[in-house]
């Protein structure tokens, strides 16, 4: 599992795609999801907008990403 660290509340589907760089751009990660070739915490995911929050794990290509949130310190 390869955790992926974001420093916001969520991530839409397609960025994560890209912060992870297994795509190389935008229209990669909308073929690759309209190819139903990535699910999200175990379901088929077709939507590329699909906002991904802290602890969503995203498969793709044989490897599962988890979403990290960092949490800013006071």
């Amino acid at each position: 599992m390869v955790p992926i660290q974001i420093e916001t509340e969520t991530i839409r589907l397609s960025q994560l795609l890209k912060l992870a760089n297994v795509v190389q751009d935008g229209s990669e990660a909308k073929f690759r999801i309209a190819n139903n070739e990535v699910t999200v915490n175990g379901a088929l995911e077709t939507r590329r907008g699909r906002k991904l929050r802290h602890g969503d794990l995203v498969e793709f290509a044989g490897e599962i990403y988890e979403i990290a949130a960092i949490i800013p310190t006071p």
